[in-house]
Parts: C-alpha cells; structure tokens; sequence
C-alpha cells in the first residue's frame, strides 16, 4: 500500500507530493528511485532538453509553406508542417 510522501526538489529546493497514484505508476514500470525534482522543474528540465534538438529546414508536401522539423528531410518522402501534420492526424482518428 503506498502514502503520499513529501519529498524536496533538488532544484529549486520546494517541497512537493510524491502521490501514492504516482508511486503506484513508478513501481509499474519498474522505476526504483523516486522523482528528484518537483513538477515544475521536470517540466523545465524537458523543454531544456528539446531545445537542443537540431531543427531541419523543409517546405510542407500539402500547403507548401517553409517549416522546420527535428529530422533530416529524405528526398522522395512527404514532410508536413505542423498545421498540416494536425489536421492529418485529426482526420485518421
């Protein structure tokens, strides 16, 4: 049976809840260590993250606007633009 327990973000040094539901999903997965940072600073530490990724230019198959995109355009292969790429998506489900 998990408790909710009161940890410290070693980042910003807040304390927050590590919630039993959360505790429950972490031993699902077979994560063993308990989160470091509060929700803020892993939301921080992700967009960190994806800001480092390498941006690609192309021009979107569908509208023919310019865009970028995290992968290396192959010639012969369609690329939308996010807008395009959404309305895509939304349509198949």
């Amino acid at each position: 049976m998990y408790e909710d327990e009161k940890l410290i973000c070693e980042d910003c040094g807040a304390e927050f809840v590590f919630t039993a539901g959360e505790q429950e999903f972490y031993a699902e997965k077979g994560l063993t260590n308990k989160p470091k940072r509060c929700p803020d600073c892993r939301k921080a530490k992700k967009q960190q993250r994806r800001g480092k990724k390498k941006m690609f230019d192309a021009g979107c198959a569908k509208c023919g606007c310019q865009t970028q995109v995290p992968f290396n355009p192959t010639q012969g292969r369609d690329v939308l633009c996010k807008e395009c790429f959404d309305a895509e998506k939304a349509a198949t489900a």
